[in-house]
């Protein structure tokens, strides 16, 4: 009986340390780049978020959609890839960037209420030329649940 339960807690342990799959997508415009992203709008798909990746591709990324807006903050923990993120207003504006560190319990909260996030690889903002007031196109349709 206690080899089966070790084996049950080891199975759970792995189960909890993969990276989430399946969610939906839809592709962003953000100036001229195309970006395909997964939404997370549910409490346990935001929570999860990118955690355990071990790569995302160049024009890929995580949007997470919150019920109303409000203050957010991200932190890194479990997540083992360099990202970037956007705080992104109700209206699709970007309003702030930020670049976290893998593996952080930093905290990167928003100025400002805000109704999404966006996470890309590191640099990506940067070498698209998006920045703090960029307009992102193809938030219509996209909304949160609880």
């Amino acid at each position: 009986m206690f080899i089966l339960l070790l084996l049950v807690g080891q199975v759970g342990l792995t189960w909890a340390q993969m990276p989430q799959i399946g969610l939906p997508t839809k592709t962003l415009q953000l100036g001229a780049n195309l970006l395909r992203v997964q939404i997370a709008n549910t409490d346990e798909q935001r929570g999860m978020g990118l955690m355990f990746r071990q790569n995302l591709p160049t024009n890929e990324g995580m949007l997470f959609v919150f019920p109303v807006k409000s203050m957010q903050c991200f932190w890194m923990k479990n997540t083992y890839l360099p990202l970037s993120l956007a705080f992104i207003s109700d209206s699709g504006t970007i309003v702030q960037i930020e670049d976290m560190t893998p593996m952080s319990t930093q905290s990167h909260c928003s100025r400002e209420p805000v109704k999404y996030v966006l996470e890309v690889n590191r640099g990506w903002f940067h070498q698209k030329w998006v920045k703090n007031g960029s307009q992102v196109k193809g938030l219509d349709g996209i909304y949160s649940f609880k």
